[in-house]
């Protein structure tokens, strides 16, 4: 399945290394972003989402990360929630991930987490709720929140949506110690921008508020690439990296046309120099949702996708 059908159709701690976690403890201080990660190669840790790989199992692609080298991975709540629905233990999960050399600092997602009435945000919390509980069971650090269900622009409340946003930061920061942070997507037409998000974001008026970009939807949502040196390090909660291709062209581009980095024309280098620049220290994010990928050799491409993403890294001359 695609991230899009995920998205509109609504799908029913472990330690993070010192540097992953100083830009969000510290947020007054100056980061140092040193290459601390990969052998060296890296100033960030390196994450695997788990869609790369989507049709492995979640106990593969655990297996999968830790033998390639990366450095954490980003499951999404289907596959947790079917695994405690299986009858397994999220405390053993989390335990195994970590025993496997991973940490998790994201889960995809909560969905429908901002319907444009009270009544609706209130009957969400429930769903809201569990993704929160499940993902801190396996020591997430975040748990992204999507602003859906989608609606025309002129329908979506920003103010609204920062009101509801912060009720979500509370909870999941108060009764569940995970840190919900906003993503953006190109067809959630109040949410398909990074600075929409950032809007919401800010607005919400919590010290703990946070995005997460991805280069692809800065891309087909005609973000750009320039607003990332204008943010705070601390203010991005994860990176989600891969590459978009020179054709189909833009306005026909979809998550199955993602490439490994390094394969298409997005300003990659761009992009990390100024993460570096702001002094961004947590997870790039490798995630993809090409369905050649995913009837390829899981092992293999877990291989080449960390590969393809620490060179663009040593690329970027940082």
């Amino acid at each position: 399945m695609q991230r899009r059908s995920f998205l509109t159709g609504g799908v029913a701690g472990l330690a993070v290394p010192a540097l992953a976690r100083s830009a969000s403890s510290q947020p007054d201080a100056v980061v140092s972003v040193k290459k601390s990660f990969q052998g060296g190669r890296s100033p960030w840790p390196i994450c695997l989402d788990t869609a790369t790989i989507r049709p492995a199992s979640l106990l593969d692609k655990i297996k999968f990360a830790s033998q390639t080298g990366f450095d954490a991975i980003e499951p999404w709540e289907g596959e947790i929630h079917e695994y405690e629905s299986n009858g397994g233990d999220l405390g053993d999960l989390g335990k195994r991930i970590k025993d496997a050399g991973l940490f998790v600092p994201s889960v995809i997602g909560l969905w429908n987490a901002i319907p444009p009435t009270r009544e609706a945000f209130d009957a969400s919390l429930v769903d809201s709720r569990r993704r929160m509980r499940q993902a801190a069971a396996i020591g997430a650090e975040h748990i992204q929140t999507i602003p859906q269900p989608a609606r025309p622009w002129r329908e979506f409340d920003p103010f609204w949506a920062a009101a509801r946003y912060r009720e979500i930061l509370e909870i999941g920061l108060n009764d569940y110690g995970i840190n919900p942070a906003l993503v953006f997507v190109q067809f959630l037409e109040g949410a398909r921008t990074m600075g929409q998000a950032a809007q919401v974001a800010i607005d919400a008026d919590h010290p703990k508020a946070k995005i997460i970009p991805d280069v692809f939807h800065m891309l087909i949502g005609n973000s750009g690439f320039h607003g990332l040196k204008h943010l705070r390090g601390d203010f991005i909660a994860i990176f989600q990296y891969n590459d978009a291709p020179a054709q189909p062209p833009k306005d026909q581009l979809e998550d199955k046309h993602r490439v490994y980095p390094g394969d298409g024309i997005l300003p990659l280098g761009q992009c990390l120099r100024d993460l570096k620049s702001i002094g961004y220290a947590g997870c790039i994010s490798l995630e993809l949702y090409n369905p050649s990928y995913w009837a390829s050799d899981h092992a293999e491409v877990t291989r080449i996708g960390l590969e393809k993403t620490v060179a663009t890294i040593e690329a970027a001359n940082l």
